[in-house]
């Protein structure tokens, strides 16, 4: 576990990771009210844009998959997006050409710009056969999730309360032990350990213990995966930004 000073909000929150990594990460943030942690989830998932194909010219399709239902697939491949690189609307123009018997996957996508290209090579686009080929060009635009779910670059983003777990005593030698399932992140005697370390079951941790579990006040932790549009840890920053902007025309909008 590491904890590590909150750089957004002048220091009035305490943020403390449990898992980080590039796209797969999950945070603790103190001191905010269930509001707050609910707009930090709908920013990260509608606010932030990210670039996704939104238009393709057919050249060439003698597969056996009609035009739309390429298009479907080029849309749902993520691209990668450098927060602050381009503006909403902006475009970008890849092309594949494949042709059979091979198989077209998302690597296969050539891309006019160097800053955004496929983050996963091996979504399989279409199996060609002999004397089959499929050539394309794609218009990639940079949107918001709020208006397609192809641009959502969080893919996995929710949070629940911390929950602090306390022994009251032991179980009388007479009452049956049952399960009692968590799942997410406790705290005992100031501790954070993630309930999968105890395969989910408190029984599993405090056998024959009578325990009372409650939630943390203003303590919530978030969990967030990305598809690779971003990083998580810009995903969140954009975030963080959009709520400031949004405060910050509303503030100026009420002003008298």
């Amino acid at each position: 576990m590491s904890t590590e000073p909150n750089s957004v909000a002048d220091a009035e929150y305490d943020v403390t990771f449990i898992e980080r990594g590039p796209e797969r990460a999950r945070f603790l943030i103190r001191g905010i009210t269930p509001a707050f942690a609910n707009g930090i989830r709908r920013a990260m998932v509608a606010d932030v844009p990210t670039m996704a194909i939104d238009t393709v010219r057919v050249v060439e399709n003698s597969s056996v998959m009609f035009d739309e239902q390429i298009g479907l697939r080029l849309g749902l491949v993520p691209l990668s997006t450098p927060p602050g690189e381009f503006e909403v609307g902006e475009s970008v123009t890849l092309s594949l050409d494949v042709s059979g018997p091979d198989t077209a996957y998302s690597g296969d996508l050539v891309s006019a710009e160097d800053l955004v290209q496929p983050t996963v090579d091996g979504v399989p686009i279409i199996d060609l056969k002999e004397d089959q080929r499929l050539e394309v060009e794609a218009e990639a635009v940079l949107g918001r999730g709020e208006s397609h779910a192809k641009h959502q670059g969080g893919i996995a983003v929710g949070y629940r309360h911390l929950q602090r777990v306390e022994e009251v005593g032991d179980l009388d030698a007479y009452d049956a032990e049952e399960s009692h399932v968590l799942r997410g992140v406790i705290e005992e005697d100031g501790e954070l350990i993630a309930t999968e370390e105890f395969d989910h079951d408190l029984r599993e941790r405090y056998p024959g213990k009578e325990l009372a579990v409650e939630d943390v006040p203003d303590a919530f932790v978030f969990h967030v995966e990305t598809d690779g549009s971003m990083t998580v840890e810009e995903l969140v920053s954009e975030a963080i930004g959009s709520l400031e902007a949004r405060a910050a025309e509303l503030r100026e909008a009420v002003q008298l």
